[in-house]
């Protein structure tokens, strides 16, 4: 019964080892992205994400696409989004974004502290999150 436990933890602590390398090589440097909640909705295939992005100073990430729409809340900093159809918009502390469905955008953090975002999705399940757009 040890042995069993000892090699059960031993199997956890290795597969956790090995997901931590991947997972920060999904995230550009100067960005850190920690998941908060998914959840599935009572709209069938769909969910909602909810994450917070930290953006340091002078650092953006390039235009991508959400299978759904994203809420936006600005926690600290200030953003500037560049969403296609739009002019730029800059954001503060305690302003919003709605961005729809499958609309092209970008962020940037235009300030000189880290900038952070509450971003919300509403999203069709088993899809990719993010989507980069070239």
């Amino acid at each position: 019964m040890k042995a069993t436990r000892l090699l059960a933890r031993t199997a956890l602590f290795t597969a956790s080892l090995l997901t931590i390398p991947s997972a920060q090589a999904q995230q550009p440097a100067g960005f850190t992205r920690t998941d908060l909640q998914r959840h599935d909705l009572s709209v069938g295939g769909r969910e909602a994400v909810q994450v917070r992005v930290d953006i340091a100073p002078d650092k953006a990430f390039g235009r991508h696409t959400h299978p759904g729409e994203e809420i936006i809340y600005v926690l600290a900093g200030t953003l500037e989004y560049d969403v296609d159809g739009r002019p730029p918009a800059r954001l503060k502390a305690g302003d919003v974004l709605f961005i729809p469905a499958g609309t092209v955008h970008a962020a940037r953090n235009v300030g000189d502290v880290t900038a952070s975002e509450l971003a919300t999705y509403i999203v069709e399940k088993d899809k990719p999150l993010l989507t980069l757009v070239k």
